[in-house]
């Protein structure tokens, strides 16, 4: 059977779509939708390895773009277990979850509870999303100074620490806004550690993600930057478990790792150079937090368990033929990635519909669509691909092309 796909000069071809999935390791008796607690893999050994996590929209709420999120709490739950179930940790409410793009932070808070207990009941590893997004602005106007964001990032640490979950804390839009220049990064990240219960994982996102981030760290020359974000974790390397960066510059992020003071974790979050930066060198490795793990789920896993046995070879073979994929979801606009990941769970059978909160899977083409399909059957990642290819089809027939 083949599929006739459009492409992005506005013709069709032809594409055999494979028959059998790529074999992983899998726990025993694991489904997506089971409603009973897993018990996940042994843990992965070599690194410690998280994937950002989607939500599911409830397809059946009537809203609109601008009303609060509607989730459907059962499936988005069951997706952490099946990531859990392959021994990978989730990262909550963070960037792919839509957060900010569609999931507000009451409807944030909430996924944090839910995931949190879930996490506690499965044996999971968890670690959640805590930033300022309580706080909201209209055109220009920031109707909050630095002291109101500081008090919405203990808000939401204080929510993270109570559900039992590792803090993230995210990079904010509000302080990028009010902010006059590095000291007032220095003053509001040294508070919140010096207050927190636990260590937590500092995150850098570039404006690639978020274009309200530009000139995140008080400055726009990424050497300036760097230099107050390394200040902020050596003033507080106790309180620092890790950081994570997603600036998509490998050579950056090396750099980097290597200037962290001895125990802070780097947790790479380029989604365009994963396996060489996790597979290191002779002077360090990245761990990783990563918005491509979610449809590669169990293959990272599978590479990461390679990687412990020490074969990096296998581990690269395994996970270089992904990276073809991962820059096609995440090309510019890069914060549309959030559909192709959302799209690609619907054809591996973790949902039942493609829809997204606040309406987001309109945001990428149906060429870009019909790629993102033919690389993840590629590789493999489709546990039915007879069900893969069949909603790929009532895809296409909905866009009017026949098959």
């Amino acid at each position: 059977m083949t599929l006739h796909l459009p492409d992005a000069g506005g013709g069709l071809r032809t594409y055999t779509p494979r028959t059998e999935p790529l074999a992983v390791t899998t726990a025993a008796n694991v489904t997506a939708t089971t409603d009973t607690p897993l018990a996940p893999l042994a843990p992965l050994v070599s690194r410690t390895v998280y994937s950002a996590a989607h939500v599911v929209a409830d397809p059946y709420a009537d809203t609109t773009p601008d009303s609060p999120a509607a989730v459907d709490w059962d499936a988005t739950l069951a997706f952490r277990r099946h990531l859990w179930s392959h021994g990978l940790g989730v990262a909550e409410a963070m960037d792919t979850a839509q957060r900010g793009m569609g999931l507000d932070w009451t409807g944030a808070a909430e996924l944090i509870r839910r995931s949190s207990a879930e996490a506690k009941a499965v044996g999971g590893l968890i670690a959640c999303g805590v930033g300022t997004d309580q706080l909201t602005a209209t055109g220009t106007a920031h109707p909050y100074d630095v002291n109101e964001v500081r008090a919405a990032y203990e808000e939401q640490l204080a929510l993270v620490e109570e559900a039992g979950s590792r803090a993230i804390l995210m990079a904010s839009r509000a302080l990028a806004a009010v902010a006059e220049g590095p000291e007032d990064y220095l003053e509001v990240y040294g508070h919140l550690l010096r207050q927190s219960a636990e260590p937590v994982v500092l995150h850098w996102l570039g404006p690639m993600f978020d274009p309200a981030l530009e000139g995140y760290w008080g400055s726009t020359d990424l050497d300036t930057a760097t230099g107050t974000f390394l200040e902020v974790v050596a003033a507080h390397p106790d309180k620092v478990d890790g950081i994570k960066v997603s600036l998509l510059d490998a050579r950056r992020e090396i750099d980097l790792r290597r200037r962290l003071p001895h125990g802070v974790r780097c947790y790479t979050g380029d989604d365009f150079n994963y396996p060489e930066l996790i597979a290191g060198d002779d002077r360090g490795f990245s761990h990783a937090l990563l918005g491509i793990f979610d449809p590669l789920g169990p293959l990272a896993a599978e590479a990461v368990r390679t990687l412990d046995t020490g074969d990096v070879p296998g581990f690269r073979a395994l996970l270089d033929p992904t990276v073809e994929l991962s820059r096609h979801l995440f090309r510019a606009p890069t914060r549309f990635y959030k559909t192709g990941v959302v799209f690609l769970a619907w054809l591996a059978g973790h949902q039942s519909h493609f829809t997204m909160v606040g309406g987001l899977q309109s945001a990428r083409s149906l060429p870009h669509l019909a790629r993102a399909y033919e690389l993840a059957d590629g590789l493999g990642l489709f546990p039915d691909p007879a069900l893969a290819e069949s909603r790929m089809k009532n895809l296409l027939s909905l866009y009017g092309v026949n098959q």
